[in-house]
């Protein structure tokens, strides 16, 4: 049974090899061995913290095979962004230039720099193995958050955003980032993007250009990418974009990816999603649903085919999944269709 769970520090080894098969751009996973112990130790302070308003938390959860104790992918949440550390984007707008002497009518695309952003709630470092990337394992590591979330209101804003990775290739160069390098920098993306990641950002403030960039000053191969996504990221998105996510033209200001924002109680998994009391027993199966205990530090999930009354107050779990969740026969639990 696949089971989503808090991470823990047993999880170092394989979150380690998690960090290194996620490849360049994947900011939020730096391959950093003393990072990512501090990750590790930050999340289990969160889950633990008493909390009656989102701050610095951070929420990483690992997807655990439990016929094997092996951790095959991870997601979190960051509670707030931006509170700490400025939390960068560059915002797509128009400006018209126009003059009707001329009779000339120019729209013109920009880039601004900006924290607009700041105190909304993050998805992030969502990244499943390559051998566990079947039976909607995909689905479950993303769309468990928002029952997280719904579950620990208080813990979170009401704008949910998740950045994707834009478009770069195999050796981690960004064609966006190559004219930002060429024109403002003297480092290449990986760097950037890793420096970002360890949390040391001051660079962007020091030399990131301060005014509008026109878009159409940047390369050819710059315009195509902004707002675009990494070939790898495409299901990712439409994910989101599925669960009532959309684009504003906020974008990654390393490689152009967009941003994608929602209001919690807007979201499809959250509006489906419900509470019912558990009874242990047989179920033949029926619906595919995912399916959460509404714990805090020993928040457990998993995704089930499951027969039950939508309408109904009660729903027939087996022992088996019982245990896998921590629940006992009475319990509450929260579901959500698929």
């Amino acid at each position: 049974m696949m089971v989503i769970r808090p991470i823990r520090k047993s999880d170092f080894a394989e979150l380690v090899k998690i960090a290194d098969e996620s490849g360049h751009g994947f900011t939020s996973l730096p391959n950093n061995e003393e990072l990512l112990a501090a990750k590790i130790a930050r999340s289990e302070a969160s889950f633990i913290k008493t909390v009656d308003c989102p701050q610095d938390e951070g929420y990483l959860f690992v997807l655990e095979n439990t016929e094997t104790g092996e951790v095959v992918g991870t997601s979190a949440i960051e509670a707030a962004v931006g509170l700490d550390d400025a939390f960068y984007h560059y915002h797509l707008s128009k400006v018209i230039h126009s003059s009707r002497t001329l009779n000339v009518y120019n729209p013109v695309e920009i880039l601004t720099l900006c924290n607009d952003y700041t105190g909304a709630t993050e998805l992030c470092t969502l990244f499943l193995r390559e051998q566990a990337r079947k039976n909607g394992n995909g689905k479950l590591l993303s769309k468990v958050r928002f029952m997280f979330i719904k579950e620990h209101e208080d813990r979170f804003a009401d704008t949910l955003l998740a950045e994707m990775r834009g478009v770069s290739d195999e050796n981690g160069k960004s064609p966006f980032w190559k004219w930002l390098e060429e024109h403002f920098f003297s480092m290449d993306f990986p760097t950037a993007d890793y420096l970002t990641g360890i949390g040391q950002k001051v660079f962007i403030a020091e030399l990131m250009p301060k005014y509008p960039i026109y878009v159409n000053l940047l390369s050819k191969e710059a315009q195509e990418v902004v707002g675009q996504v990494h070939e790898k990221t495409k299901p990712a998105i439409q994910l989101l974009k599925n669960e009532g996510f959309t684009f504003n033209g906020y974008v990654d200001i390393f490689d152009a990816g967009p941003t994608v924002e929602a209001k919690l109680n807007n979201v499809r998994t959250v509006r489906s999603s419900s509470h019912k009391k558990v009874i242990i027993g047989d179920n033949a199966g029926g619906q595919q649903v995912m399916i959460a205990n509404t714990e805090l530090e020993n928040f457990r999930a998993t995704l089930a085919d499951l027969s039950f009354d939508k309408d109904g107050d009660d729903i027939v779990i087996t022992a088996k999944m019982a245990e896998a969740l921590q629940i006992s026969e009475g319990d509450t639990i929260r579901i959500a269709t698929v």
